[in-house]
């Protein structure tokens, strides 16, 4: 009974199977474009399978399909379709595709080529990549998405500026930065700022103030050969910026708005020593005005007595306690407490309408930075108008329009000097809570005419 049941099944399988090839059958026919010319290397695929073929020279296929499967019909630059194979004769065209072949990137003057095509290193940015994890600078963007970039930020601070450097310097003492090229004009890079070893404000770069979402891509070409067309400024390199335009508007207007919040902390501190307080001797310190009125106060460093033994003296802050002694302690985290969480704010309006023949695009945005030193901010307004119109088969014409404004209240200091705080947390005492200073307009004042004044 058993071995009847076993061939019973094995039968129907068999049926199944034969049912299953009896209802493929091979389709056949010819892919062209829409001028009617047969396409060699056409990918023919049936969907939801492995099975495929490519058409031959003059664009002719076959292969095998159920009336219910369907074709799936792809060559690049082109639309692909999925076509029910109900008929044993297939004949299909493919339109050009609208979607920009990856690879093609703005050389110089505008000129747009194949990255495959041009005799030099070059790579390419797009504007996506700029905003996706905003940077107050611009700058600041390129570091570690292109080989060979070198960036440096001059700190962490708001407003501080950056240069950028491809393939190493080239000169001691000369200018080693690439150049900038916006929409096909020559743009300065370099900084207002006065900062130095010794102190002064430092101030962004040129490029800082370009607002990351007016930007289409930014292209490196590196070395003489490609920059030849610049002219000598361009030795070091170019980096060309193109800004967004109204091309892809496909003639109807459309309104974007975009706003972005980012948060700001150190990330890393130095280690400082927990073990001695202010002064240079180990049993007593009194405070009285910090410039040696008192016994060590006018020692900054921290050589004095131990801390967290129990001891208490008369410090800065006894002021509160009508000058009695406070606890000799220490604050382990005193510099990390003195900053706070840096807020950046951005916002951008545009406006897109035209086509590929004419165009118009207008943004407006501002940027709002709270620094993560206290008091401390930035602030930046900008406008970018362009047009473009197409006036016959070869030539073209267009206007861009940019406008620009930062502005602060309170730039950090840099450089070796008293007014840079983080200069003074390397020789400023382990026993103050720094987190107290913050709020100096609430703190006494000195005599007038003393060194603390």
């Amino acid at each position: 009974m058993k071995l009847k049941f076993n061939g019973i099944l094995v039968l129907l399988v068999v049926l199944m199977a034969q049912l299953t090839f009896a209802q493929e059958r091979a389709v056949t026919g010819v892919v062209s474009d829409n001028t009617g010319m047969p396409i060699p290397g056409v990918s023919v695929l049936v969907k939801g399978t492995k099975f495929g073929t490519q058409t031959d020279f003059d664009g002719k296929f076959a292969i095998k399909a159920s009336p219910s499967q369907i074709l799936i019909f792809s060559y690049i630059g082109m639309k692909s379709q999925e076509i029910k194979a109900a008929s044993t004769t297939v004949n299909v065209k493919l339109m050009g595709s609208a979607v920009e072949l990856e690879g093609v990137i703005v050389t110089a003057l505008g000129i747009k080529k194949s990255e495959k095509a041009i005799g030099y290193a070059a790579q390419s940015v797009k504007g996506e990549a700029l905003t996706e994890a905003r940077e107050s600078n611009l700058v600041n963007a390129l570091s570690g998405k292109i080989a060979g970039v070198q960036v440096t930020n001059s700190s962490g601070a708001v407003g501080s500026s950056s240069r950028v450097v491809l393939r190493g310097n080239s000169s001691i003492t000369g200018n080693n930065q690439a150049l900038f090229i916006v929409d096909g004009v020559p743009f300065d890079n370099s900084s207002a700022g006065n900062a130095g070893s010794g102190g002064g404000r430092d101030l962004p770069n040129g490029v800082a103030s370009i607002s990351p979402d007016d930007i289409e891509s930014m292209t490196v070409l590196k070395g003489p050969n490609a920059a030849a067309l610049y002219g000598l400024r361009a030795s070091n390199g170019v980096i060309i910026i193109t800004t967004k335009s109204g091309k892809n508007g496909k003639g109807k207007s459309v309104v974007s708005f975009n706003t972005n919040t980012t948060f700001s902390n150190p990330l890393l501190v130095p280690n400082y020593q927990n073990s001695y307080g202010q002064g240079a001797t180990s049993d007593y310190f009194e405070f009285v005005d910090g410039a040696g009125g008192g016994y060590n106060d006018g020692v900054d460093e921290s050589w004095g007595a131990p801390l967290d033994r129990g001891l208490s003296f008369v410090q800065w802050d006894s002021y509160k306690v009508g000058g009695a002694p406070l606890p000799w302690i220490s604050h382990k985290n005193n510099v990390r407490d003195f900053y706070e969480t840096g807020v950046s704010t951005s916002n951008n309006l545009s406006l897109t309408s035209g086509n590929e023949d004419a165009n118009f695009r207008m943004s407006v945005g501002n940027t709002d930075e709270k620094g993560m030193l206290p008091h401390t901010d930035f602030k930046k307004f900008n406008v970018s108008i362009n047009g473009n119109i197409k006036i016959g088969d070869k030539l073209r014409s267009g206007v861009s329009l940019m406008f620009l404004n930062d502005k602060s209240n309170n730039l950090p200091i840099a450089g070796y000097n008293n007014e840079n705080v983080a200069q003074q947390f390397i020789w400023s005492a382990r026993n103050v809570n720094f987190r107290d200073l913050r709020d100096f307009n609430n703190l006494p004042l000195s005599d007038a005419g003393s060194a603390a004044a």
